[in-house]
């Protein structure tokens, strides 16, 4: 795998990238010293459509919400990350139309998308406009309707990777997108096609080199005693495990748990990094005996493995596989395996929205390269984003009754979740957090008879409650295995292996 050539890559394409969607949100007069009229029919005398007017307010409520720098960096990478996403699933042909929307056969930047145009099926395609920018020679603008129109394609199987059309992001899809020297025809050119095969590698090398320089500002900004913000946590302290270190945690916690209740010197064979139990005192091997009769009964679907801080997935990828060879010995097919794996065994938290956006895309391939249907199965894994609670407002008696109180403790202890990460300790149950959601989905169905103004109240709180009930759910399971790497920063933690929900005796 070359790295020099990843690395350059990736410190470049972010700053091209900010550029980039900096200048496309300059074309509807938003800058970072303002934005003109929240609700202007046109910008620099050019009409705009009722699509453009709609996402144009959702850019400008998210800038004032996070500020201007934070959300050209967060569609910047929005992109980075389904760029090198539809990169890797065309290299490897998993895109269900099997048509390369970047390159050719031979690997030249040519997209087959735009070549093939008249000839695609993709859900979403009107054939009338890609007939009209044909014969207008519009080739810009018909690749970036293609390319848009995949991404939305691919949004009902991968909804975490790619949203369906109409966000502000689509908005920001840089100019150019078409030139060769520009960050797709870089991005195909300047990185092997052949390193695009090696999914965990890839896409962490790609995650880390490109926070390098956000990385380097950040620390220069703590030799200055300066107290960074939570959003800048993640550059500082996310590092790529590498694999054999990866390889030896998981082969001494989740392989070791099964081997000591299902012995087999022909699984265990394959694990390099695999070590014996020392030899013991009596009175040790006598409770290690007492845990491994408790492992007998261990089925593989049982068994609950974390990352709780699993930047790009690398950990969580290898267990998969590890699970995998599990479920193989215990009769079960590779195809079944996979669907399993992501029901029942895998979970995984960040604070990092890019990381777990990307250690998603990892399982999900992962899956891919077990069970080729997996994008029909709807089925999605446990990996989140940490989300905090701090914009989330639940009128005082709203109409959730006995789980009111249930959802008041959730937004108070999530509070600035983004800072503390996995270490928080919620005082929650499993089965106050599945009252709490059965909750929420009857009021979602209630509201859907009611008045808009009642739907709109409703929809607004339970968009808020949702995503945090997922994550709490997460935290607040036992697992039998925790397997993690990670560092903090000058008190603020980015990582840590002392995550307090475990049932099991495998922690690393």
């Amino acid at each position: 795998m070359n790295k020099n050539a990843i690395q350059r890559f990736a410190i470049w394409a972010r700053n091209e990238l900010i550029a980039q969607v900096s200048q496309r949100a300059y074309q509807y007069d938003i800058t970072a010293d303002g934005y003109g009229e929240y609700d202007a029919a046109a910008v620099g005398g050019r009409l705009l459509s009722e699509d453009e007017k709609k996402q144009r307010q959702g850019l400008i409520r998210q800038i004032q919400s996070k500020g201007y720098p934070q959300v050209m960096e967060e569609v910047a990478y929005t992109w980075f990350n389904r760029f090198i996403a539809l990169r890797f699933m065309e290299v490897n042909n998993y895109l269900p139309t099997h048509i390369r929307v970047f390159s050719d056969a031979s690997g030249a930047f040519k997209p087959e998308i735009l070549t093939d145009a008249l000839h695609l099926e993709l859900p979403g395609l009107d054939m009338e406009k890609v007939s009209d920018l044909i014969e207008k020679n519009q080739a810009d603008d018909l690749y970036r309707y293609l390319l848009l129109t995949q991404c939305n394609a691919l949004s009902g199987s991968l909804p975490k990777m790619f949203e369906k059309m109409g966000s502000y992001t689509e908005l920001l899809l840089p100019n150019n997108i078409l030139r060769q020297d520009g960050i797709l025809g870089r991005m195909v050119a300047d990185i092997p096609e052949k390193d695009w095969t090696d999914q965990v590698q890839i896409i962490g090398w790609l995650y880390q080199y490109y926070n390098t320089e956000l990385k380097d500002d950040t620390f220069a900004l703590l030799k200055k005693n300066v107290k960074i913000t939570k959003e800048r946590i993640p550059s500082a302290t996310q590092l790529f495990t590498p694999d054999w270190i990866v390889r030896y945690m998981v082969e001494n916690s989740l392989g070791r748990l099964w081997i000591e209740g299902h012995p087999d010197d022909d699984l265990k064979a394959g694990w390099k990094y695999y070590l014996d139990e020392a030899e013991q005192e009596a009175d040790v091997q006598a409770q290690l005996e007492a845990i491994r009769a408790e492992y007998r009964t261990l089925r593989p679907q049982d068994i609950k493995v974390i990352d709780p801080c699993m930047g790009s997935g690398h950990i969580l990828v290898y267990a998969f596989d590890v699970l995998v060879q599990i479920y193989k010995k215990a009769g079960f097919s590779e195809r079944d395996a996979a669907q399993s794996i992501l029901e029942n065994n895998l979970y995984g938290l960040d604070i990092d929205d890019r990381a777990a956006q990307l250690a998603y895309f990892a399982v999900m391939m992962k899956a891919r390269q077990y069970d080729r249907r997996i994008f029909t199965r709807n089925i999605q894994p446990h990996v989140y984003a940490i989300v905090e609670s701090n914009e989330v407002r639940i009128p005082a008696k709203w109409r959730l009754g006995p789980e009111q109180g249930i959802a008041e403790r959730l937004v108070s202890e999530l509070k600035d979740a983004k800072e503390y990460g996995s270490i928080i300790n919620l005082s929650l149950t499993t089965d106050d957090l599945t009252a709490l959601q059965r909750r929420l989905m009857e009021i979602d169905e209630m509201s859907c008879e009611g008045n808009l103004m009642d739907m709109m109240e409703s929809g607004a709180i339970i968009d808020g409650l949702f995503p945090l009930v997922e994550v709490a759910a997460v935290m607040v399971q036992k697992y039998n295995v925790v397997a993690t790497n990670g560092r903090g920063v000058k008190g603020q933690t980015r990582k840590s292996a002392d995550f307090t929900r475990v049932s099991g005796l495998r922690s690393l």
